[in-house]
């Protein structure tokens, strides 16, 4: 039996789905009651309680072979990476108490630095708590989402502009799909334990190009707004984001930018999925 968290999440539905399909028992945690029922019906076991209560995930981790877990975005938060690094510690003390053999766990180029990342500092920290915890871990460290171009494609339909942070529209950028993240979870545990760090990155966008996609979807004429550094807090603020998080994804842009974020896996997995059918479905959402 795997135990998956995050299953309300676009990575950890993909993984279960992937999972099901090929006949395996799962059991799934769930903090909404409400939302457990689609999951009874596909024939998860499902679980509902909170990650951050160790007794509760010590128990519902015993007798599992395997597990997947992320750190999921509290953003109410206001000291962002002191929150992370508690949640993870929480984490693994459930998984050394439940004696769980293998975690995959949902990581993120970059978390080899401690530093000048943003969120991704958060993730570095989960990386090593696990290591510690006595289990064989598989960190998948993916690349850039692309169902994050949702931001692009609300910027698009609300003004008919596409932000761009990068410093040249030119700049292609490995982008992952969040289903072919969760395909490699289910895999990752199947596979059986192992202590590895798999660098996952898939096909390469520049910002004209993802302008030009969005447009044809929408079937409007995009123009390109370039956000100087100097802006990048402020676009992000009065996009919606808390301050405490824009400020973290500005130094986490900076630290992409600065060439320091490089692959350094063990192996390096390339998804398939291209970003046009990922588009089609967030612009009729």
């Amino acid at each position: 039996m795997f135990v998956i968290a995050g299953v309300t999440g676009h990575v950890g539905a993909a993984a279960a789905e992937a999972l099901l399909s090929q006949g395996q028992k799962i059991r799934v945690i769930i903090r909404d009651e409400a939302k457990a029922l689609q999951w009874a019906k596909r024939g998860a076991g499902v679980v509902v309680g909170n990650l951050e209560d160790q007794a509760f995930l010590s128990l519902i981790l015993h007798g599992a072979k395997g597990a997947f877990f992320l750190l999921p975005p509290n953003f109410a938060s206001v000291d962002i990476l002191e929150d992370q690094k508690k949640l993870g510690a929480t984490i693994a003390a459930a998984v050394k108490e439940a004696q769980v053999p293998h975690v995959v766990m949902l990581s993120s180029i970059g978390a080899d630095l401690a530093e000048g990342t943003g969120p991704i500092k958060g993730l570095h920290h989960f990386e090593n708590s696990l290591r510690a915890c006595g289990a064989k871990i598989t960190a998948i460290r993916a690349g850039f989402f692309m169902e994050n171009i949702a931001q692009g494609i609300g910027a698009a339909k609300a003004a008919g502009i596409y932000p761009n942070m990068l410093p040249s529209q030119d700049i292609a950028m490995p982008m992952i799909a969040t289903k072919d993240i969760g395909q490699l979870v289910a895999e990752s545990l199947m596979a059986g334990p192992k202590n590895e760090i798999v660098d996952l990155t898939g096909p390469s966008y520049t910002v004209k190009q993802l302008a030009e996609k969005v447009g044809r979807a929408l079937k409007k004429t995009i123009q390109i707004v370039d956000i100087p550094q100097a802006g990048w807090l402020d676009a992000l603020i009065n996009a919606g984001v808390p301050k405490p998080w824009a400020e973290q994804y500005v130094e986490m842009y900076q630290g992409l930018l600065s060439g320091q974020v490089t692959l350094k896996g063990d192996r390096t997995v390339v998804g398939q999925t291209e970003i046009d059918s990922v588009i089609d479905s967030l612009t009729k959402s």
